[in-house]
This record gives C-alpha cells, structure tokens and sequence, in this order.
C-alpha cells in the first residue's frame, strides 16, 4: 500500500490499511481511555507494524496537553551550580513528554541574544533563562512577551516574568558575619560580574555586615571578578602584593575561591594561617578542597525543580506550580576561615 504522501506513512495511511477510523488508531497510538476492543487494537498495530508508521511524538504531547519542548538558556556548565539547576530541571521533566533543549552562552551578550531569538522562532512551550550577563536582549524581551518564560538564579531589569531565586543577601551577610567574628577586620572582596542579581545581592549582604560591625563599607577594597576560578587568581594577584595584605578575602562564588586559594598555595601562602577565604555555592569542589571551602550553600537542584515546576504550571502541562520561589542558603563553616593572624 503507498502513502498518502511521499515520505514517511501517516495516521490516515495506518487508518485506510486497518479500515478503521482515525480516532481509533490515535486511542491505539495514544493508550487513551477511548475503549478499543482487543482484537481491533491487535489489528491497528499490526498495520502500524507493517506500514513503519511513527507517531509524532510532539503532536501527541500537544493533543494530551502537554508540554513538548522547554529551553533552558544558562552561560555554562561548568560552573557545577549551573550544572545542579539543570539537573533540576530534567528531573522535574522526567515525568513529562517533554525535551529539553540546551543553549549555552559563555555569558557572552551576543550569545544570549542570539539564544533567545532563535528560542523565539522555534515555537517552544516555554523557556527557562539563567543569565550570564544581566542584560535584557531586544529577542529575550520579545519571548517574554510571547510565550512562557521563568528565570532562575539571575532576574534582569525591566522585564517582568517569575523568579526562583535563593536568598543571597541574608546568606553573604551570614557569611560576613562570621568572618568579623573570627576578628578579622582587614578585609577585602572579590565580586562577581557587573550587573548581575546574584553579585549586587552578596555585596550588598556583606556590606551590611561590615556596617554592622563598625566597619564603614566603602573601606573594604572590592576586586571585579568574573565568576570562573581564572578570575579568583587573577584577583589574588592584586591582593597578595597589597602593602597592607587582607587577613581575610570574601569571594562571591566558589570557583573564584577555589582559584584565590589555589594561587595562594603556588606563592606558599598558608590559608587559613596567612589569610582566610571564603566562597559562595557550595559546589562539590569546595568541600574537598585543601582545606575545605567555607560557603554558603543554595540548593541549585531545588532551584532547577521550582523553575520547570513552575513553567510547567504556566503552560498548562501541570496543575500546580512551585511551592516555594525564593529558596534559603546555609552557611557552611569549614577550614579555610581561620582566628585573625
């Protein structure tokens, strides 16, 4: 028997051969509630068997309501949060008929906004977007407006969408807190990327800290780092040489600390005994670390679940969303913050 069209058979093909109705092979296809007799389902498969015939998997999503593609825009992998929130995310897909689709950026501005226009003309049933940059793109303003999207970890200005987020504020000024309490008082910071939530927020929680214990804010030295551990030596290059060295550096993410600590090993600069450090995630590297990390830690796969919870709830593919959108972090004392030397 030939097609109805050239290429691949289709459900009409399969119905023609079976001389069945069209709704009856989908409730075959589909294992729908639609009651189909045995021996009838037998004989539609056997057709469908014969003919090689694929179910489009997308249109039987979209005909059961859900959802059939989600992307998810995040600067890299290799940052093990980043990894965490996408693990998070496929597992809250697992249950659904869902593919996830992968862009990452480098947190370049040109990448994002490319991203984002080619997510936009794809026709996804939503996005998840981690931004590298924390700048909106005209295409990324454009999906919002259209269609379905959430952002996780990172928010942008002007453009109003959900948010899953971890509180970075309280927790950088926890982590603050215990630095002070260990004595130190020469401090100095490395900050993550300018314009991004995540940086603004644990400056601002370190801050209040030091405001807290006297110490006037804009006398602690802040180094603009970059987020990677290239940009935690990079810094330690500055602030190893200072006249009056930090007995204590609080990095904005772990892979910066990790970086910081490592180039203090190369000088032969003991930490914590010369100078304290700490980060910010709670990647895996930072407890195995020599010593090991203080951090703080926020729940990246936790966050990564919220946020496809969420955008399923939105589109439809499920009934309730998130139940929470703003997660808590835990401070983790380890060796590498020391008494003041």
């Amino acid at each position: 028997m030939k097609s109805s069209r050239a290429g691949r058979p289709t459900i009409r093909d399969v119905a023609r051969l079976a001389k069945v109705s069209i709704g009856t092979v989908s409730a075959v296809i589909n294992n729908s509630g639609r009651p189909v007799a045995v021996e009838t389902r037998e004989h539609v498969q056997r057709c469908i068997a014969e003919l090689h015939f694929e179910p489009n998997s997308a249109a039987r999503s979209l005909k059961r309501q859900r959802v059939s593609s989600i992307g998810f825009i995040v600067p890299d992998l290799g940052n093990a949060f980043f990894a965490n929130v996408a693990e998070g995310i496929q597992s809250a897909l697992d249950n659904v008929d869902c593919l996830l689709v992968l862009c990452m950026t480098w947190s370049d501005t040109r990448r994002e906004e490319y991203y984002a226009q080619v997510l936009r003309t794809q026709r996804l049933n939503g996005v998840i977007y981690l931004s590298g940059t924390g700048l909106p793109s005209p295409s990324l303003i454009s999906l919002a407006q259209q269609g379905s999207v959430v952002f996780v970890d990172e928010c942008l200005p002007g453009i109003d969408v959900p948010f899953i987020s971890a509180q970075n504020l309280s927790g950088a000024r926890d982590l603050a807190a215990h630095v002070l309490a260990c004595g130190h008082r020469r401090l100095a910071v490395i900050s993550g990327p300018r314009g991004l939530w995540t940086n603004e927020q644990r400056l601002a929680g370190f801050r209040e800290a030091f405001a807290g214990a006297g110490i006037p804010p804009d006398s602690v030295p802040v180094l603009r780092g970059d987020y990677t551990e290239r940009g935690g030596r990079e810094a330690a290059e500055t602030i190893l040489v200072m006249a009056e060295r930090p007995t204590a550096v609080l990095c904005a993410n772990d892979l910066m600390a990790i970086g910081f600590i490592r180039r203090c090993a190369e000088r032969h600069i003991r930490v914590p005994e010369d100078i304290s450090v700490t980060g910010f995630d709670d990647i895996p590297d930072a407890s195995r670390l020599v010593p090991a990390l203080t951090t703080v830690r926020q729940p990246g796969r936790e966050m990564g679940r919220a946020a496809a919870a969420l955008l399923l709830q939105r589109i439809g593919a499920q009934s309730a969303g998130p139940e929470r959108s703003d997660f808590a972090t835990e401070l983790c004392i380890r060796a590498s913050v020391g008494p003041r030397p």
